[in-house]
């Protein structure tokens, strides 16, 4: 039994309580009434004894109302003592696309760091603000065409219209791949391709294996194939220097860095057999050695694509002035604040202002470090006391403002987590960017709320179990969840992606579901390798560890009901539908409202209590339960694969009022 279960309440009694108590007691404490010697009948709440009585219950609610809280209060005191603080929020993250105007007069449009982008939240709130975390040069060359050869074919084939739609996937070289196959990129614009370094964003379609799956701890990454990347000259394909490859041969989404002609490409030609087709500038890879076990898949190619967070940057807040006092606290404007990114600065002298180094306590300080602690969570920035960290004194020319937040950036939530499309305004005048073309073509994740104080309750005692290292199952679940946005996880020892059936020793999978809105929840790409690397820095030297997207089972049931004389058929109606609905999901949905259970079957009598409870049911005619499609006989239990979730979006009720042939 838990042992917060045992926790003993001081007194119970309340106002209502203490009253009735302090009446009964009348009679035994105060039998005579002094003045005039009559007898103290009148108990009312207009006698002014009965009121002397419900003011010293109302003192004593109070007190015993402090008296329950101690042992709350030290509960959070030893929170406090084994440094557990809340989480702050953590932005979302995505990348976005800025194409530049066809009409700009320069070919390179510079996008410099922490251009803001907006985005409207489904929930009507205010406007969303993202920010670039780097600089590019965004090309006003436009990839017009995207053709694939495959080897040995006497043509290419056109797949633009695939990679502009990024629905289905494309089978980037040919399938299966062989040596020879060639993607070719074609690009249009009114000068020639600049020399500089090209950055082409790739989304990989990912087999279903690894689509469901990711391996940790699997860098360093060899790829399968070799590449050679060149560019039409006039005459004849050139090489181009591969800076950097993050796609490992098309294996994984990522950005090709390629390092253009010191000239640029200044000759067109046409690829295409129609010979109506545009003369365009043309990039081609093309596979020189191939051990693909299976082909890869393209969803799209981009240019001028970029990594954005939900953040805002601030510049040069004064937070004050220093008095030299011990203990100082200075307060930020905004919050919460992201990890690593304050740089305060503080002026003691008429040297100027001095940077301050964060850390995360005073407990390795010395009293000449400049240090200082942040808690992002509240804003508040703490200085030492001249044994654990320097004082700042006070500097008499500047007395009110010696104390700047030079730069710090401030964001995060799960209202972040904002669909593919979604982020269109830049908020950034960049010339030459065209506003009206700006999409992010993959949803934002990662974003989480603060951390409340009954999952930092929750916390504690597996913080002190795990000690940073996953051994068990539960330390697995619990870095899991801390890694990102993951609102449930379930480890599975000795299981390994690419052998379900098969117990192999030291394998542990881990599948998560991330905190969403959508009816199945499916982590992202990048939510996937963040849980990993968090997993792969914890794992013991033997485990092998996987993180899989997970399963799910679409569910849907047919009602047919009787509806009591006094009820409202479409209340009803829709009440039942969203009992059904919150059953059935994989975050509120089970027994405990905690989500449904992984592999757990559906249990016919449960779906029958659930929709005969709602009130205005009066009898239930008729229930099915249909899965993947598939009706199962009615009265009978459902069984949910292995490991594997279900989710609803809708529910078939039918309800009517009761007729005679019913009785």
């Amino acid at each position: 039994m838990p042992l917060q279960d045992l926790l003993p309440q001081i007194d119970d009694r309340r106002f209502d309580d203490i009253v009735a108590e302090i009446r009964t007691r009348i009679a035994r404490y105060a039998p005579e009434w002094r003045p005039g010697e009559a007898l103290w009948s009148d108990l009312n709440d207009s006698d002014p004894g009965v009121t002397f009585a419900q003011v010293f219950a109302w003192q004593a609610e109070m007190l015993l109302y402090r008296l329950n809280r101690v042992p709350a209060l030290n509960y959070i005191k030893f929170l406090e003592l084994i440094g557990i603080q809340l989480q702050p929020a953590e932005p979302s993250r995505t990348e976005v696309t800025l194409p530049v105007k066809a009409t700009h007069a320069d070919a390179l449009v510079g996008v410099p760091l922490r251009t803001q982008l907006s985005a409207d939240p489904d929930d009507g709130g205010a406007p969303l603000i993202f920010e670039t975390t780097r600089a590019i040069q965004a090309w006003r060359a436009q990839l017009d065409a995207v053709l694939v050869r495959a080897a040995g074919a006497p043509a290419y084939l056109a797949v633009t219209e695939a990679n502009r739609e990024a629905s289905d996937g494309y089978a980037a070289l040919g399938d299966p791949a062989r040596e020879g196959a060639e993607l070719a990129l074609g690009f249009v614009d009114v000068s020639p391709l600049p020399a500089g370094t090209l950055d082409l964003a790739v989304v990989v379609q990912r087999d279903t294996l690894a689509a469901k799956s990711l391996a940790c701890g699997e860098a360093p990454a060899f790829p399968p194939a070799t590449l050679k990347w060149e560019f039409w000259n006039g005459s004849d394909w050139q090489s181009l220097g591969l800076l950097k490859d993050e796609t490992v041969a098309f294996t994984r989404s990522g950005h090709v860095h390629l390092k253009m002609s010191s000239k640029g490409v200044s000759a067109r030609t046409r690829l295409e057999a129609d010979p109506k087709a545009p003369m365009r500038y043309w990039i081609r890879v093309r596979l020189e050695r191939s051990q693909y076990e299976r082909a890869p898949s393209i969803l799209a190619i981009r240019t001028n694509t970029i990594a954005i967070e939900q953040a805002e940057t601030v510049r040069d807040e004064v937070l004050g002035g220093t008095d030299g006092s011990r203990n100082q606290r200075f307060q930020l404007a905004s919050r919460p604040v992201l990890k690593d990114t304050l740089r305060l600065e503080i002026q003691q002298s008429d040297e100027g202002y001095q940077p301050w180094t964060e850390v995360d306590d005073f407990f390795g300080s010395g009293p000449r470090d400049d240090h200082f602690v942040l808690d992002r969570a509240t804003g508040t920035v703490l200085t030492g006391d001249g044994v654990n960290g320097d004082i700042p004194v006070a500097y008499v020319r500047n007395p009110d403002a010696n104390v700047i937040a030079r730069e710090y950036r401030v964001g995060g939530g799960r209202r972040g987590n904002v669909p593919a499309g979604a982020i269109r305004t830049l908020m950034t005048r960049v010339d030459g960017i065209d506003d009206n073309a700006i999409h992010n073509l993959q949803p934002a994740s990662s974003g989480r709320d603060e951390e409340t104080l009954a999952e930092a309750r929750k916390r504690a005692p597996r913080v002190i179990r795990s000690r940073e290292r996953a051994v068990t199952a539960e330390d697995y679940e619990y870095f899991a969840t801390q890694a990102g946005n993951v609102r449930r996880a379930k480890a599975l020892p000795l299981f390994h992606p690419q052998f379900p059936d098969v117990r192999v020793p030291g394998a542990v999978s881990v599948i998560i579901v991330p905190d969403s809105e959508d009816p199945a929840p499916e982590p992202s790409e990048g939510l996937l390798r963040t849980v990993c690397a968090c997993l792969d820095a914890r794992r013991t030297l033997t485990a092998e560890v996987f993180v899989l997207k997970p399963q799910y089972q679409q569910v849907s049931v047919s009602a047919d009901l009787v509806v009591a004389d006094d009820a409202d058929l479409t209340d009803v109606a829709e009440r039942v539908e969203r009992a059904l609905l919150g059953y059935l999901h994989p975050l509120q949905g089970g027994d405990d409202g905690q989500g449904w259970p992984f592999g757990g079957p559906i249990y016919y009598s449960k779906v029958y209590q659930r929709v005969f409870g709602e009130p205005g049911v009066a009898s239930i005619t008729g229930l099915l339960i249909t899965v993947d499609g598939e009706e199962k006989p009615a009265c009978t239990d459902v069984a949910i694969a292995r490991h594997a979730l279900v989710f609803s979006t809708a529910h078939a009720v039918a309800v009517r009022y009761r007729v005679e042939d019913d009785s």
